[in-house]
């Protein structure tokens, strides 16, 4: 992890540019990590396994955050909102999903997080929309329109149910976060991470007994260091970085990660051949990620 850095060092500006540049990349792999994982393995399972090892890391390294906090801990009733919406729910409908959804579809459909966010604010936290920011979430759904009216990666008519099933991720982890932007600002982010993250590891290992059989899936090589990547580097890295960016860097800066990572998954995608991806789905993809930067972009 990065030590903090004093406002007045020059170096300043480029530590803050390479690291959301680190968040960009690594978010928007995570999507065909995802999808490498779920060829040999259940869903459940899978994420359950990605969050247990995630969960173990951050509760190693949080004694050394903490150090950078000057906060209280967070109060139970919050960090359990935190961990059943944003991690145990959130996570195993999107792993559910991307069985059927391609990695870059997936990173579309997700990207209405900062629209959810934004809405919340504004029914829930007191803020307002400028006439340019209700401009973007008018386009943004114009975009999400033109996906589902394209062939979704080539997952076939049969199969939208997916689709529309992944839409509930983001919703659910808009709900938690909405709520700890409310209630939580005051307390420790790195406790309510750690806490939260075990808390939805439970969950979802819990979920996996009961629906699969997580002790008989398999773990290839491929599959093994794919696993252990988006559980170090995926998550528990990329989150630390982030916690730190939040007391850095500027508002401008994090927007870039929003409208970023969504195009770069969907490029991978295109990359590696995971799904097919016809006009509309970049046109809407375009619009998305348009409207996006029109409502977080200041």
């Amino acid at each position: 992890m990065v030590p903090p850095i004093r406002p007045g060092e020059p170096r300043r500006n480029l530590v803050i540019f390479a690291l959301v540049t680190v968040l960009c990349l690594a978010w928007s792999s995570t999507w065909w990590a995802i999808r490498i994982c779920l060829e040999e393995q259940p869903p459940l399972s899978s994420a359950a396994v990605r969050f247990v090892i995630a969960g173990i890391a951050m509760a190693a390294v949080t004694p050394i955050f903490r150090k950078w906090e000057n906060a209280p801990p967070p109060p139970t009733w919050l960090w359990v909102v935190c961990g059943i919406t944003n991690f145990g729910a959130a996570y195993g409908i999107l792993y559910c999903a991307e069985t059927v959804v391609p990695s870059g579809i997936a990173a579309v459909l997700w990207a209405i997080f900062p629209l959810l966010m934004a809405g919340s604010a504004v029914c829930f936290l007191g803020e307002r929309l400028s006439a340019k920011q209700w401009l973007g979430f008018a386009v943004s759904f114009t975009g999400i329109v033109a996906v589902f009216s394209g062939d979704l990666g080539g997952i076939g008519e049969h199969n939208i149910g997916y689709a529309w099933l992944l839409l509930l991720s983001p919703i659910l982890a808009a709900i938690g976060t909405t709520v700890v932007k409310k209630y939580g600002s005051k307390h420790s982010s790195v406790v309510l991470n750690r806490n939260g993250m075990l808390l939805g590891a439970a969950m979802l290992l819990l979920a996996a007994f009961i629906r699969e059989d997580p002790l008989a899936i398999t773990w290839s090589l491929r599959v093994t260091v794919t696993t252990i990547c988006l559980a170090v580097f995926g998550t528990t890295m990329t989150f630390g970085i982030y916690f730190w960016l939040l007391r850095t860097a500027p508002v401008s800066m994090l927007a870039l990660i929003n409208y970023v990572t969504p195009v770069l998954a969907i490029v991978l995608a295109q990359l590696v051949g995971d799904g097919s991806h016809g006009s509309m789905t970049w046109v809407g993809a375009g619009c998305v990620v348009f409207g996006i930067a029109l409502v977080v972009r200041k």
